[in-house]
């Protein structure tokens, strides 16, 4: 599409120079000008493109969401189910310790319920018989305050024990180690046959559906950043740049490096990144629409920046003023000089000599 734009402009940019005109250098007597040939690799257009700057960052893509899942009673791994790399979801089982105790104290913490619950009946039950014997004269009320009591205890006994009986139904259910969010399996600390103890890491779960990349940028610079505004930047091993959004900024300043911590979001829903990754790139804290060329078209061996724009078919040697560099694009504005619309040498094509007539492959740029 890029080459069909400038083939175009080309078209306009030379008509002048049509079949049967004659050559300007051949009514003032002097010898015809060579017609130079240029690859189309060599041509780009002047355009009105949105220019982006900012400050520069660099850092490491980090998961925001993670997870590391640690023993929360000891004993031996009877069993691991997941492995590091593997998928697994909220809830999925990832490993199972060595019940043998646990099941025990959870078996008579059981049975010590169903003793309190019938002991609690057999004191509600003498209490209610106490109670209408006094009503009616026949049991002196000491009895009967005794009976109530009794009643009580038993009531106090049976919450005491199905308190310890939900203390060992969760010691038991600790025992099955289950995952506390889905994503993947970063890190697995424990195989069977390993005996943890109460707190030991068994496993790193991240989710990779949402990272963040933590950089830093100049304290000089803090004033232009705002929470929202979009960074791109680029990841090693990836041949495209990636935008995400600032999502935090740290209110310090580390005295050591004079940066700023910012935090920047990063939709990841197809999963292609992976954390621990460093990036580069900058924060796209002003945004303009000006006349952009690449970097590369720009002469600057002389002491003033210059473009080599074709004119009425040969090559004219512009003096342009620069402005905003878009370091995401590679492009550059261009205050004033040309304007849009333009075609401009690239590359070699930038020895070629001012005046000097052009030819675009095959196609004699001066019809």
């Amino acid at each position: 599409m890029k080459q069909i734009r400038y083939l175009a402009a080309l078209t306009l940019v030379v008509s002048a120079c049509k079949d049967g005109e004659a050559d300007p250098a051949s009514e003032t007597g002097m010898a015809e000008v060579p017609t130079v040939t240029v690859g189309r690799e060599n041509i780009t257009l002047a355009q009105v493109t949105e220019l982006r700057s900012g400050p520069a960052i660099s850092g490491s893509l980090q998961p925001r969401t993670e997870a590391r899942v640690r023993a929360e009673i000891g004993g031996p791994v009877q069993r691991t189910f997941a492995e590091e790399g593997q998928r697994v979801r909220r809830g999925a089982v990832l490993a199972r310790l060595d019940d043998t105790a646990v099941r025990d104290g959870y078996l008579s913490a059981k049975s010590a319920v169903r003793s309190a619950e019938s002991s609690l009946q057999n004191a509600q039950r003498n209490q209610e018989r106490s109670s209408r014997l006094a009503k009616a004269g026949a049991l002196p009320e000491r009895d009967l305050e005794t009976a109530q009591l009794n009643a009580t205890n038993a009531e106090g006994m049976l919450a005491d024990a199905r308190a310890r009986l939900a203390s060992a139904e969760k010691q038991l259910a600790q025992t099955v180690v289950r995952a506390p969010i889905s994503g993947a399996v970063s890190e697995r600390e424990a195989d069977a046959g390993d005996v943890v103890q109460v707190g030991a890491e068994l496993f790193r779960i991240v989710d990779l559906g949402s990272l963040r990349l933590e950089a830093s940028v100049p304290a000089a610079e803090i004033d232009r950043l705002r929470a929202g505004m979009p960074v791109e930047f680029e990841v090693s091993g990836y041949e495209r740049r990636f935008t995400g959004r600032i999502e935090r900024i740290n209110p310090s300043v580390d005295p050591a490096t004079g940066q700023v911590r910012i935090y920047v979001a990063i939709p990841n829903e197809r999963q292609s990144l992976v954390a621990g990754l460093f990036a580069e790139g900058r924060v796209a804290t002003d945004a303009r629409k000006a006349i952009g060329v690449p970097l590369a078209a720009v002469d600057q061996r002389g002491t003033a920046p210059l473009l080599h724009v074709i004119k009425g078919g040969r090559v004219k040697h512009l003096p342009v003023r620069l402005g905003v560099r878009d370091e995401s694009t590679d492009l550059v504005e261009i205050a004033s000089g040309v304007a849009a619309g333009d075609t401009v040498l690239l590359g070699s094509a930038q020895g070629v000599l001012e005046g000097a007539k052009v030819r675009v492959g095959e196609e004699d740029v001066s019809r």
